[in-house]
């Protein structure tokens, strides 16, 4: 049972949202919550005018509010800014919008009742995930359209899914004895006004970005031997002289993998005097991305711990303050920087491909066929790599460098943050048929050295792959087998049989 307070971690948040931890409000953070919420009622009672809490929204923020519609505003406010279209996104990432809102209110500084985290968690720990369109959300003022779909199920409106089926909200909340909730004032305003759309999509990113760039490691490492490159590249002594951190963790998951190779012992004597940057600068390369990543989660675990309320409701300093902690710029320019860091692992990946598939350079088979002419080998797993590396230059671009402004100009700069994490998701599962490729194709060339073994390392990944695909001795349909491969990847399986055997990589 994890209990919100204050802090919440990135393995934290994918425990709950992947593996179905339940959640429960802290003591502290209720007695918080229910102080900013008396703060809000006296403020009501002196007829202050404060921002959302008793006025309209955005460019009628000049509009005051009777005492006697404000709950009427605060439903007003889910139902007219949910209006977002497109795919839903994936319940994991629901899910994490549902935990990452409960975790910024529970810090006590939006003003609502104890009663409104608590029901986001009845939704998360029942597994009630609200319907919500992927598209809509400009990144600033907060995720408004999607966090207005996520809330919608506490008022009884809008969609779910649960037990996986899609029903109305009111049915289910119904069906598991929770009444739908009156919201009073504020809270419409603070359960839309956050980042926790882009927050959640991030979260998942990074965590997944995180095991993607091991196993680039392992199928760089499977494509050093494949091609029979050099290891000296990988020395210490050449990251000690460059210092870069990533660049250091990558060369010793290298020296690792490739230790006690046969392969290596082989060409020892050879006359290739260095061989092409796709295999000699991997540390470079891979090692940049994971500085970046670093980065990237620096600014998430940031965020994770962060009220990205407008108005902020300072009850221990008796003000309410109009602000921008809404606003997605932070989010935006860190998933841009992540597609980029991880689109550049295709981008090597590719070109490794066609080291070992490339007969004037690999001095192998040509597209590691057995048979070339009567069969085509791995010709076109080539093309597809191409052509996902090509999209994912195209999804890099970054979202963060636009900005268009909307509620008639009083948002007149916005983060496109989301838009930013999605396109940041897409160039990801792109680099895995990449990485898929690349692993499938050092297998098929390392059986060509045989009866010479690869390194400790890469000799476990290469028995792991021939145990899901075989060789391929003939053209056969490779889609099904590429999908085993990937997964093989996403679930990080292929990093746990390296280190089965050489220890953990950094």
């Amino acid at each position: 049972m994890l209990s919100l307070d204050q802090q919440l971690s990135l393995s934290e948040f994918v425990a709950v949202v992947r593996n179905r931890l339940p959640v429960q409000l802290a003591p502290v953070a209720e007695q918080r919550l229910q102080q900013g919420r008396d703060f809000v009622e006296r403020l009501l009672e002196s007829n202050a005018v404060a921002y959302g809490i008793n006025t309209g929204f955005g460019k009628f923020a000049q509009v005051r509010i009777a005492l006697s519609q404000l709950r009427e505003l605060q439903r007003n406010l889910l139902l007219s800014h949910a209006i977002g279209v497109g795919q839903p996104f994936p319940s994991e990432v629901v899910r994490g919008m549902l935990l990452l809102r409960a975790q910024s209110l529970a810090l006590g500084y939006s003003g609502v009742r104890p009663v409104i985290v608590a029901r986001l968690l009845d939704l998360l720990n029942h597994g009630v995930q609200p319907v919500v369109p992927s598209q809509g959300s400009v990144g600033a003022s907060g995720d408004l359209a999607p966090l207005a779909h996520m809330s919608l199920p506490l008022i009884g409106e809008g969609e779910v899914e649960y037990q996986g089926q899609l029903r109305p909200a009111a049915e289910v909340l119904s069906e598991l004895g929770l009444d739908p909730l009156t919201l009073e004032a504020k809270e419409g305003l603070a359960l839309i006004n956050g980042t926790q759309a882009m927050t959640s999509l991030l979260a998942l990113l990074v965590w997944d970005a995180e095991m993607l760039l091991k196993t680039a490691d392992v199928a760089a490492a499977l494509s050093v031997e494949a091609i029979k490159a050099s290891h000296q590249p990988f020395h210490p002594a050449v990251a000690r002289l460059r210092p870069h951190p990533g660049a250091a963790a990558v060369a010793g998951n290298l020296s690792k993998l490739l230790a006690n190779s046969a392969i290596e012992a082989s060409h020892a004597d050879c006359d290739k005097v260095q061989d092409a940057y796709s295999l000699r600068a991997v540390p470079q390369v891979h090692g940049a991305s994971r500085d970046a990543l670093r980065h990237v989660r620096e600014v998430l675990e940031r965020e994770l711990r962060s009220v990205t309320d407008n108005p902020l409701v300072l009850w221990d300093e008796g003000r309410v303050i109009s602000a921008g902690n809404f606003h997605g710029q932070p989010l935006a320019l860190a998933a841009d920087y992540a597609a980029i860091a991880i689109a550049e692992v295709a981008n090597i990946s590719e070109r490794r491909i066609e080291q070992m598939l490339n007969p004037a350079l690999s001095g192998l088979p040509a597209f590691l066929a057995t048979q070339g002419g009567l069969h085509s080998g791995l010709m076109i797993s080539q093309y597809t790599a191409a052509s996902l590396v090509s999209e994912n230059k195209v999804l890099a671009h970054p979202a963060s460098v636009d900005s268009i402004p909307t509620s008639a100009n009083q948002e007149d700069h916005v983060s496109m943050g989301t838009h930013a994490c999605r396109k940041a998701r897409e160039v990801f599962e792109n680099v895995l048929w990449v990485l898929a490729i690349e692993v499938a194709s050092a297998a098929q060339a390392l059986d060509f050295h045989a009866p010479l073994r690869p390194g400790k390392g890469v000799d476990a990944v290469y028995t792991r792959i021939r145990q899901e695909i075989p060789h391929l001795d003939r053209d056969r349909y490779l889609r099904p087998e590429l999908d085993k491969l990937r997964e093989l990847i996403r679930s990080g399986e292929l990093v746990s049989v390296a280190e089965q055997a050489v220890g953990t990589l950094g």
